[in-house]
Formats: C-alpha cells, structure tokens, sequence
C-alpha cells in the first residue's frame, strides 16, 4: 500500500482530533491581534472564542504569508528521507501561500530533483479546505499514491462547493477580499449576504436574505440544486465563526435536505476568521457539477 504524508496550512479547518488520528502535519498561516504576531499554530496564546470575543470588541486581526522558507524547511526533510508528501494549501485566489510553496520546490528541487512533493492548490479556504484533505485522506486509505491522489484533486476540487453567509461584509473588504461595492451593497442592516468561492478561489457576493433564518435556508437550497435528484454525500463540512448553535440549525437542515454519511461542523481557525469576522456559517460539499455550471447556470 502506498504511503505519504499529508501537510496542510491553518486556513484550512478540520477538528485537531482528525489531523492527529490520520497523522497530518499542519504549517501555520501567521497572524496578528492588535498588532500582536502569532506565527507559532493554530491559536497561540488566544482561545477560539476569546479570539472572536476580541474581534467583536474591536480588535482588529490579520494575516501574512507562510514565507518560502518555512516551505524550503518542511520539503527538505522530507525529500532527505525519500519520503513523499502532498502539499494542500489555502486557495491561491485568497492568498499567496501557494505561490510560496511553489517557490519553495522549485529551490529544494535544485538538491532534491526526484523528491516525490506533489502540490495541490485547494482553491478553497476554512471547511473546504478541510473537506480536500478529507478526500485525500480517503484515496490514500484506497491505495493511491501521492502523485495519482494530487492528480485526482485537480480534477475533484472544482466540483467542491463552499457556499457561506457573513454578519458584516467590512471585514472581507478591509482584508481586501471584497470590493468597497460589493461590502456596501451587502450591508443593509436586516439583509445577510450570501457569498460563494467562485471557480478561480476568490470570494463572490452572489445573493442576500432577509434574516438570519432566511439566509441559512438559503444555503440549503443553493446546496440542493448543484445535486442531482437522489444525490446521498459522503462528507459535508460546516464551519462558523463562533456561532455554533446556529451551525448545528444549518447541520439539521442539511441532514433533512440530504442523505449525508459524516457531517464535521468545525470552528473557523484565525487566518479565515481575521477575514470573515465572527457570526460567519459556511457550507462545504461535493456537488454534481462543477463551480464553472454552477455559476453559469444560475448567476451567468
């Protein structure tokens, strides 16, 4: 059976529970609270919710790139020990981690030309992310190598859905994941924004609803109509910024609308949180088209 390690950055969310019983190793996203640095995992020296408690009192957060040569150190391990690795960041749309990680290979190539270092852009962030080292979890235990699993993602990811709902769409703006526009038009006070992560990676403002209620329903029916009739789901993931009772309303939605095998809600990390602010619901799914149809089909 074919055997490879698994190195994801923390703009992608899953339980640490299920990073540590599959033996995935994780490459922190650095990021700062009121102008603190927090390079060194996931949290640091602030909870989960003291960090959305922090966000809500004013603070403001934000990230930076995982440098090249924090890449350069991991791929060289592993190349030293004829070891291979796949490589699944955050959506190159979103950030430039990627392009890092590139750079990074191609220097360690230069001693290590027959490394096995495969690179998966996930173009996907928080829950869908976590939902592309699920599936690549899942062909590992099938046997594939991490050469066949990345070839496999390529093609798998752009059917991967990450469909969400924001309290206050500032937070994307002043990230510079949103327009000014788009931030305004979505902010009228009692209307929800509905966003999706369109086929290149970026964020997209696509619909609006009237509540809180409304907008988690809406989710659901976006969801439905990428599927085919009688579509069952292997793995959906649910992530929130810090409003778990709400995920658990949109997971019993999910599982009414859907049959589903494994449901993961996760709390959003801080490198997509810094982003999104707290109160942010996000769905995540394989659908039966790709983003491209979806797109096309009911915003072309």
């Amino acid at each position: 059976m074919n055997t490879f390690t698994i190195l994801v950055d923390t703009g992608g969310d899953l339980p640490q529970e299920y990073y540590d019983e599959h033996g995935i190793e994780i490459i922190p996203v650095p990021f700062t609270l009121d102008g603190t640095l927090h390079a060194g995992g996931r949290w640091q020296e602030i909870s989960d919710v003291g960090f959305y408690d922090a966000l809500r009192d004013g603070s403001v957060a934000g990230t930076t790139l995982i440098n090249p040569e924090s890449y350069v150190s991991v791929f060289k391990d592993y190349a030293s020990r004829n070891e291979s690795l796949l490589v699944l960041t955050l959506s190159s749309g979103l950030s430039g981690t990627y392009q890092n990680s590139v750079i990074a290979l191609d220097e360690v190539k230069q001693q290590y030309p027959d490394c096995d270092i495969q690179m998966v852009d996930s173009i996907m962030a928080a829950g869908g992310a976590g939902l592309i080292t699920i599936l690549a979890v899942n062909k590992r235990k099938e046997g594939l190598s991490a050469a066949e699993t990345a070839q496999w993602l390529e093609e798998k990811k752009h059917s991967c859905m990450a469909l969400f709902t924001v309290n206050d769409l500032m937070y994307l703006h002043r990230g510079g994941r949103l327009s000014k526009l788009s931030a305004i038009a979505g902010s009228i006070i009692g209307v929800k924004p509905l966003l999706n992560v369109a086929p290149d990676g970026t964020l997209k403002l696509k619909d609006k609803a009237r509540g809180r209620a409304a907008a988690l329903k809406t989710l659901v029916s976006q969801m439905q109509r990428s599927l085919n009739p009688g579509t069952s789901l292997d793995s959906v993931v649910i992530s929130h910024s810090n409003c778990l009772e709400d995920a658990e309303t949109l997971a019993d939605m999910v599982r009414e609308a859907v049959e589903i095998r494994e449901l993961t809600i996760v709390m959003m990390g801080p490198v997509i949180g810094a982003h999104v602010g707290p109160g942010t619901i996000a769905l995540f799914f394989e659908a039966d088209m790709k983003r491209e149809e979806y797109e096309s089909r009911f915003y072309g």
